[in-house]
Parts: structure tokens; sequence; C-alpha cells
């Protein structure tokens, strides 16, 4: 039964059944040694944006993948339109109206963006044996000039970056005619602009009675566009209501169960001596004549706008990619970032933003990928010390506080928070001298992410260098000592946190504190 909340959120939102595009009532699920739903209840209002909150773990994306028929619930009542819903799978809620878009994307790279929107039904001819592809690719045009989006629908998927890749998913949903739109944090990988982009459209489709589940970490975009927003933690439906009743830090503390001042913990530390200094950068069509360095102690955050080029710059410094031209200088000696490798010996590791791909090996357990980077500490000669190895990841685990059943579980069953504790974890085993992190608190929840701001004050306190790049201003101006800003492959600005602002940084991320003879 609806507990006594519920009961009240029902009497202060409905005036009749039919109000309700969706109802879940008592949603249980569990997997083996978890109970990720535990009674959960929840109900969207026909035409509007309902925001589901929580930290990571909280069963969010289990709900959702339960209501487009890829996980099924252990017990509850789920009714669509009025209809309960008894057998149903993906293909089947797609045939109902319901739509879900992925976190983790999958398009068809090799394909073209018209293939990929009309996937599964493509126009045809001759008694469908064959797909008409002038219809396709005409159709494809029409829905892309309605979105506003630029692309050739002949293009290639894979030529597209991840927003872009984002937005097509978006429009390919869309473009089925749906009634509900499941999204799980559509905007993590897009630019503010293609985030305006994206808002303008949902509350278009909502004056014609397109419904919206939201999952966000971000909470200026929870007050943007919900209309109702409903927080679960740890499994368990905490509480429902319109957005007006809620404000940032209410949202936070009953996210999190306890109340939190700021996720900006960022602390005083005494700045050292220069660590890293890079010196005219470049790489043909990337990005040019890039020159910066970062101090012991020392947060420097690296701010712009998508395609900016700051992960290019990151990546080449790592020894990821090449260098046309350029000079890096660690503690006082030049180095060539020949190869990642080179670069780990000499001190210098990197956090990628893109933790499952590349960051973690999501089948292995916690204990392999700490020590995976580290095996030549454990293995002084033909054998691994296992019981060095053993002590080593636990202490890791305990400083960082990672959150997991056991050292032996695989890293793909943990939270975005604690996958990247396990990240952080393997290189800082090593002698680390300089820390990139490349946007270190994407896709993980409000809670963890403090959680990581404090641990990049705990690094800057042992004398790390850190290089931080992020998309979010909030972050770069709360955790910054410094902040570098470039646009379109070139440095345009160089900030010192105490007269930075978002105005500031946006201005020369645009290209706009750039001479008039350097704009592109």
């Amino acid at each position: 039964m609806p507990s006594e909340g519920m009961q009240e959120h029902q009497g202060a939102l409905a005036t009749e059944k039919s109000e309700y595009v969706l109802e879940l009532k008592g949603i249980f699920k569990a997997f083996p040694g978890v109970q990720a739903l535990d009674n959960v209840h929840l109900q969207v209002r026909t035409g509007t944006v309902h925001v589901l909150v929580g930290e990571n773990g909280a069963g969010k994306s289990t709900l959702m993948k339960i209501l487009s028929g890829e996980y099924k619930m252990d017990a509850g009542d789920i009714h669509f339109k009025g209809t309960k819903l008894d057998h149903w799978d993906i293909h089947s809620t797609l045939n109902l109206g319901i739509s879900m878009i992925h976190q983790e994307l999958s398009p068809v790279l090799n394909m073209t963006i018209a293939e990929n929107i009309f996937l599964g039904r493509e126009p045809t001819y001759r008694l469908k044996s064959f797909v008409n592809f002038k219809e396709l690719n005409g159709q494809a045009q029409e829905l892309l000039a309605k979105f506003g989006l630029n692309y050739k629908p002949r293009s290639k998927m894979r030529a597209l970056s991840v927003a872009g890749m984002q937005l097509i998913e978006i429009t390919k949903a869309i473009s089925r005619g749906v009634s509900l739109i499941l999204m799980d944090e559509p905007t993590s990988a897009l630019a503010e602009n293609e985030v305006a982009m994206l808002f303008r459209q949902i509350h278009e489709l909502k004056t014609k009675g397109v419904s919206f589940i939201y999952i966000t970490h971000r909470l200026d975009e929870v007050f943007q566009i919900a209309d109702d927003i409903t927080v679960i933690r740890d499994g368990k439906w905490i509480e429902t209501g319109p957005a007006d009743r809620f404000d940032r830090n209410k949202l936070i503390a009953l996210m999190i169960g306890r109340t939190l001042t700021t996720i900006f913990p960022k602390r005083p530390v005494t700045i050292g001596e220069t660590v890293l200094e890079v010196k005219k950068l470049t790489s043909k069509g990337v990005f040019n004549n890039v020159s910066f360095s970062v101090r012991r102690g020392e947060i420097l955050g690296l701010a712009g706008l998508i395609g900016a080029g700051r992960t290019e710059v990151a990546r080449a410094i790592f020894g990821l990619d090449p260098l046309d031209s350029g000079v890096i200088i660690l503690e006082g000696k030049q180095i060539k970032a020949s190869s990642p490798t080179d670069m780990i010996s000499n001190g210098i590791a990197m956090l990628s933003e893109d933790r499952k791909e590349v960051g973690l090996v999501l089948c292995r357990s916690v204990r392999e990928n700490i020590a995976l980077p580290n095996l030549n500490i454990f293995s002084p000669g033909p054998f691994l010390n296992l019981r060095q190895e053993l002590q080593s990841v636990r202490k890791m685990i305990d400083t960082l506080q990672i959150k997991v059943p056991s050292i032996n579980t695989k890293a793909v069953f943990l939270s975005g928070g604690n996958q990247q504790k396990v990240v952080l974890s393997k290189w800082l085993l090593g002698n680390i001298k300089v820390l990139i992190l490349d946007e270190p608190t994407r896709g993980i929840d409000v809670g963890s992410k403090f959680e990581i701001h404090k641990l990049m004050c705990d690094f800057a306190e042992q004398g790390l260098a850190i290089i931080m790049i992020s998309s979010e201003l909030p972050e770069i101006l709360g955790m910054s000592d410094r902040i570098l800003v470039m646009h379109e492959g070139q440095v345009t600005g160089d900030l010192k946190r105490e007269g930075a602002t978002q105005r500031k940084i946006m201005t020369l991320a645009t290209g706009s504190g750039l001479p008039q003879e350097q704009r592109k």
C-alpha cells in the first residue's frame, strides 16, 4: 500500500485518474545480494516532466529498465494510460508508446544518421523487399530541420561527437510519436546551447501531451525542466511533489539523507613550486601553441566548450595522442610524451572522462582494477607478491572510502561514484606527481561529487599538482585555484580564482576575449 506521504501527494496532484499517463505502485526488484527497489511508487501526469533524482545506486535506472521492459520486476503494478501492464518487453513498450533514451548510447556507427533514426522501421517499396532510401533520407532531413540539427542524413554516425549522437538518439525517440519518453542523463555530454535546444523541444512536446521521466544529477537542470519531482534513496521512495515545493538544499538532504552545505569543499592549500610546464604544444588541426604550468598543491581548472581541445591537450600530455611540436617539462627536466606507460613512469596519471570505456575493466574485480597498473610494485622478482597487493588494495579502499561488498566484486556492479574512486585508487598507488582529471564527476550524484571533491583537496594537500577538466562551470569555479580557458584549440585566458566569474569564463570560452585578428 502507498505510504501516508504518498497518499497525501496523490491527493495534492490528482483530480481524476485520467490525469496520469503512468502509475507505478509497490515496485520491488532484487539482484543477488542487493535489494535494488523496495516498495517504490511513481505517478506521471500527462504532458509533464517528472524528474527522478537520487544518488548513484538509489535505483533510478533499475526502475526505468523495468518500465522499458529490460528487467522484470519481482512485485508491483504498472498502469499505462489506465491499462495494467502484465507482460511486456522492449519491443512491446515501443508499440505501446514508451521510449527510453539510455545514458550509455549504442548507435550503429557504420550506418548513416537516417538509417539510425529509422532502424527497424525503414520505408520500403516492391512488396517491402527494398529500403526506399530516397524517402528515408527525405524524412530524416525533415526531422533534423524540425529539431534544428544541422546534420546531413547520409553522414555516418561515427563522424558525430558524443553530443551529436545523443541528439540523434533523442530525435529518434521523438520521431516514433511516443506518449512517454524516459531520459537517463540525456545532457551529460551536451554543451549549453545543445541543452537549451533539447529543453525547447521538450517544452514543445509537452504542449502536445507527451510526458517525460527525466533522470539527472545536475540539480540546476532539475529546476529548469521539472513539473514534478520524486526522490528515491537506497531503493526506497522518499518524497514526491510539485517542483516548487523543493529547493536545492532540501533536494540534496532528501537524496543523501543528511544536510550538505556545499559540494565544493575547497580548502586553502600552500601552493609550491612548478611541477609541470608545457610550452607551445601543437597538434595540427586540433590545438595550437598551448602553454601553461601547474604547481605543487594547485588545482588548475581547464574550461571551455565541447570541442575546445581541452581533452585533446590532456591526452597529448599523457602520451595517448601525438604532438607535432612543443615541449613538456616535469620538475625542471624535459620529457617526451611517447606513450602512457612512459608518462606513468614519470609520475603523470590521467583519469579519462569515460571511466567505463577506458578507465576500468568492468568484467574484472575491484582488486584487479586497482592492482593492474601497479604490477611492477607487487612483483620485484618473477612472481607477484599477492599479500602486498592485497594489503595495498585494502588500504586504498579504506582511504578513499570505496563502498564495495568485497574486493572481489566486479567493477561493473559498483555505482558511478565508487567506480570513479576505483580509477583514482589505481593511480594513487604509484608515485604520482601530476594528476589529470577529465570530467571527474560526470554522471555521478551530488553526494559522490562531494566525496570526489574532498579527495581532490586531500590530494592537493599531499602535494599533487592537479589539472581538472570540467564542462560544469560551478565545479570549475568551486574547485580551481586557477582557471585556464580554451576556445577552438587556443588558450584564451588564465584567471585567478578570486577574479573568476561564469561570465568571464564564457566570454573567453566563446572566443570573445581574443583579439579581433585571432578570431576564427
